[in-house]
């Protein structure tokens, strides 16, 4: 299939341009760590694989690397970016922070149809947790807490956040799938911070969100061993 047919197939299936789609691709395999830290990607190996040709892969790995995915290393090529603890440390403190104070918000701003959502998904999450359903259980901890973000009512915080989405969602899926071990505290901390939202609990809905997210942190370094 050459660029231009490939491009057409993609257009009409996906309504976006083939850069876009194989970008996102890589994106996805990068977060979710079909691709891992270290990693080399090889330009033939992943144009065979999408079933497209080399260029937009080549212009992919450039914006990846521009998103801070992607390392190029002067005469060996692409590889997967490393986590390292410094990452871990800046991006998850900006989180805690942002998640405490989107917590606080949507403690007093969200409706009670809102409530009923997060009460839905956090049900969900903890039969997940219970059955060890792990995919089960990251695609719930996204759910819930984009509800809270939607919850808090600020336009100018959920474009923030999103623009640390990549880096939350593979530290997020780090943790839930090499470091979960039924540990309590997970699901006892979601359950604590859905309590506090819905009883209007301002200053409890802050403290343990930030306490949630800083307990991730700790454990994603000690489990790293940097």
């Amino acid at each position: 299939m050459n660029e231009k047919n490939e491009s057409h197939y993609f257009l009409i299936e996906n309504y976006k341009p083939l850069r876009e789609i194989v970008f996102e691709k890589l994106r996805d395999m990068i977060v979710n760590g079909d691709l891992k830290p270290g990693e080399r990607l090889m330009e033939i190996k992943l144009a065979e694989m999408l079933g497209v040709s080399r260029t937009p892969i080549r212009e992919a790995i450039r914006k990846l690397e521009l998103e801070g995915l992607v390392v190029m290393l002067p005469r060996k090529g692409a590889y997967v970016a490393d986590i390292s603890k410094k990452e871990i440390m800046d991006v998850l403190e900006i989180r805690a922070a942002l998640d405490k104070l989107a917590t606080g918000l949507a403690a007093q701003r969200m409706t009670k149809s809102e409530k009923e959502q997060l009460k839905k998904v956090l049900s969900s999450f903890e039969k997940n947790f219970k059955s060890g359903n792990i995919e089960g259980m990251i695609n719930d901890d996204i759910k819930l807490h984009d509800l809270i973000y939607l919850g808090a009512k600020n336009e100018k915080l959920q474009h923030i956040i999103n623009n640390l989405r990549e880096q939350i969602t593979r530290f997020r899926i780090i943790y839930l799938k090499e470091i979960y071990r039924k540990n309590e505290n997970l699901l006892k901390e979601h359950k604590e911070i859905v309590e506090a939202i819905i009883s209007g609990d301002i200053e409890k809905a802050q403290k343990i969100a930030e306490e949630h997210i800083k307990n991730q942190e700790i454990e994603l370094i000690n489990s790293l061993k940097f």
